[in-house]
């Protein structure tokens, strides 16, 4: 793989991932497999009361770097981020790697650091572990909230 894919600071990510470890009292947790690669990255939610706010994150990566990075960046700006600015993290990533979008911006803007990725294709799944985990996360979340009101 080229240096472009790999440089230092997707390095730096993947070696100072904050929130590892399961989380107390999570709403949800998921695990999300790479196929392809064998990665897998487990990411632990709790949402405010309201359902619009991530209070709590906890992650468990076993990825390549590509992945740690992102799961870097996800635990780093999750808590306190709306469910929204998730969801659309998530989607800015997936258009970024697979249709050349334009990278993320605001509070998850580092996932620019993985533009690279884009020109691997089966770098893909296991660089959007995380989100794809994060917002499946937030959608069980939700639907076991609705079913017990």
């Amino acid at each position: 793989m080229s240096a472009e894919l790999y440089h230092n600071r997707v390095l730096e990510l993947a070696a100072n991932i904050p929130h590892v470890g399961p989380l107390e009292d999570a709403d949800a947790s998921v695990e999300k497999v790479s196929r392809v690669c064998g990665s897998v990255v487990r990411v632990d939610i709790r949402l405010s009361e309201d359902g619009k706010t991530v209070e709590a994150i906890g992650v468990d990566p076993k990825a390549c770097a590509l992945g740690q990075a992102a799961t870097a960046i996800l635990a780093e700006h999750a808590v306190g981020a709306s469910v929204d600015e998730i969801f659309a993290a998530r989607d800015a990533l997936k258009a970024m790697l697979k249709e050349g979008g334009e990278p993320p911006v605001g509070r998850f803007a580092e996932l620019r650091h993985l533009e690279g990725v884009a020109d691997y294709p089966p770098r893909h799944t296991s660089t959007m572990l995380a989100f794809e985990a994060a917002c499946e996360a937030i959608e069980t979340t939700r639907t076991m909230r609705a079913t017990a009101a």
